[in-house]
């Protein structure tokens, strides 16, 4: 069955969840002007790594790459799915302690952190038990409720903007390549695609509207950095953990009945999270589940979601999650490389690569 328009939705929602939160801080604390560059940098390879990614997976009609990497061998099957699970378990580690913190923040202040961690763990726990039919369905349920919203408060967003914080436009200085906080901003770019690779076996999707995706998703990660730069300047904007955050605190809709929209907005993006969790936990639990056929995935799930929360239990401040961040730095990128290019070879050097690439 063709489920093009559910992976436009999936692949929409997710990467909006990531965006708007911890990338504009990363994109913004990386460079002092000129801040089109990185992020351009960082959206082209995002293009490149999805396009190979595609291309690679096309010499594999039907199969996921769980089964792909299975048929080359074990030394593939290791080389390349260890690393992806470690990268996923690592994802709804720092996921789930950044935007809990996120939630105390902005709405629970009194409610205990440990509660928002294990109530974000529970639903994504049950999500990913339910399968990934279930987390499309509800994805489309959340694009019809939310996406409207989203597109209101981002039209909002330039209330306040100064173009005059455009400028310089040009900077020749690219030290931000080796800068921690470019590098960590590619936890937005790269933590939303490979959920293609898994689905096929489940249903079929046209690979060109996975491109339409692309198309929506790239005005955002421009958006999202330069809607705070243009409102506050450089100088103010570095100095907010969620620059994006602070700039909807600005805006005033005189004629808006509620008196801040940033509630509206931040819980869409929580929704969006929760879905992009509950994705990668049932990922993680289908590579899992191909090492350790024995254990059903519903026992897997929940233990990954009791390991994920003790180990949120022992993380203690904000600087231990930006920690965790360089740590994931080496899955981050060798999954984002290895994986579109691996694809592409394995393709081209097997028979049926050659029968259906041509």
């Amino acid at each position: 069955m063709d489920k093009s328009w559910q992976v436009v939705f999936i692949y929409l929602l997710t990467h909006l969840g990531l965006i708007f939160f911890l990338y504009p801080a990363n994109i913004i604390g990386s460079s002092d002007e000129s801040h089109w560059i990185p992020v351009l940098l960082g959206v082209l390879l995002h293009i490149c790594v999805v396009y190979l990614y595609l291309k690679g997976l096309a010499f594999f009609p039907g199969k996921d790459i769980i089964e792909i990497y299975t048929q080359g061998g074990q030394l593939l099957k290791i080389l390349f799915l260890l690393p992806i699970f470690a990268y996923f378990m690592m994802a709804m580690i720092i996921s789930v302690r950044a935007y809990s913190e996120i939630i105390t923040i902005v709405f629970l202040s009194n409610t205990p952190l440990w509660a928002i961690m294990l109530l974000l763990l529970v639903i994504t726990c049950y999500m990913a038990i339910k399968g990934v039919e279930a987390i499309f369905r509800t994805g489309v349920v959340i694009a019809y409720l939310f996406l409207p919203l989203i597109i209101f408060v981002m039209f909002f967003s330039f209330q306040n903007v100064d173009w005059n914080y455009l400028y310089p436009v040009w900077n020749s200085d690219f030290s931000f390549l080796k800068k921690q906080d470019f590098l960590n901003s590619f936890f937005a770019i790269g933590g939303g695609f490979l959920f293609l690779g898994f689905v096929q076996p489940y249903f079929s999707y046209k690979k060109k509207k996975v491109f339409l995706g692309i198309a929506l998703v790239v005005p955002c990660f421009f958006l999202s950095v330069y809607v705070p730069i243009l409102t506050y300047g450089q100088a103010t904007a570095s100095t907010f953990f969620f620059p994006f955050v602070m700039t909807l605190d600005a805006i005033n809709i005189t004629w808006l009945m509620f008196d801040r929209v940033t509630i509206f907005f931040l819980l869409s993006l929580i929704t969006f999270i929760m879905l992009f969790l509950s994705l990668v936990m049932w990922k993680a639990v289908r590579i899992a589940h191909s090492f350790i056929p024995i254990v059903k995935p519903t026992y897997l799930a929940l233990v990954f979601t009791l390991s994920i929360f003790l180990i949120c239990l022992f993380i203690p401040n904000w600087s231990d999650v930006e920690e965790l961040f360089s740590w994931n730095t080496f899955f981050r990128f060798y999954v984002l490389i290895t994986v579109p290019l691996s694809l592409m070879c394995m393709g081209m050097l097997s028979k049926g690569g050659k029968k259906h690439g041509a």
